[in-house]
């Protein structure tokens, strides 16, 4: 998403580079859990999480997994970290479901917007990158004019 030094006001937490910095396993200690959620191919999610800065699964992956046929459409669902198992996102929040499903339908991939983000584990840095405090590649951050929207890949299949 390039290298600029982009600054996203709140309620988005600002990440440094350090985050992502070499650790055991890529850029996190360990790899993915296997217990993956919705037929989540590990291997695929091992890479982009893990050993990825800039690429992801293909465009609307999520919608060929179980996650179609299984999520709660009545509640809001809570998405993990693949690699931490910590609390990333929870949704919808403030829309229905058809709502966040079609705008995660719109953009490829399961579309998060400020309210359904959990700050506590997830940092955006200045080019754009979201990702977790433990180095798990999370996907982008996209904001239009109404919202800061993040983008998410296989972190969010555990």
């Amino acid at each position: 998403m390039g290298n600029g030094t982009k600054s996203f006001g709140p309620p988005v937490v600002m990440g440094t580079e350090s985050i992502m910095s070499k650790k055991a396993h890529g850029t996190t200690e360990k790899p993915p859990q296997k217990n993956l959620l919705w037929g989540c191919n590990w291997e695929k999610a091992d890479e982009i999480c893990c050993f990825n800065r800039h690429y992801a699964e293909h465009s609307g992956y999520f919608m060929l997994t179980q996650w179609p046929k299984q999520v709660n459409r009545t509640e809001a669902t809570k998405y993990y970290d693949s690699v931490t198992g910590k609390l990333l996102f929870t949704a919808p929040i403030g829309r229905n479901f058809e709502e966040f499903l079609k705008e995660s339908r719109a953009h490829g991939w399961p579309s998060f917007r400020d309210e359904e983000v959990n700050w506590e584990y997830v940092r955006v840095l200045p080019g754009g990158e979201a990702v977790s405090v433990d180095g798990t590649h999370l996907g982008h951050n996209l904001p239009d004019s109404k919202v800061c929207k993040i983008k998410i890949y296989f972190t969010l299949f555990i």
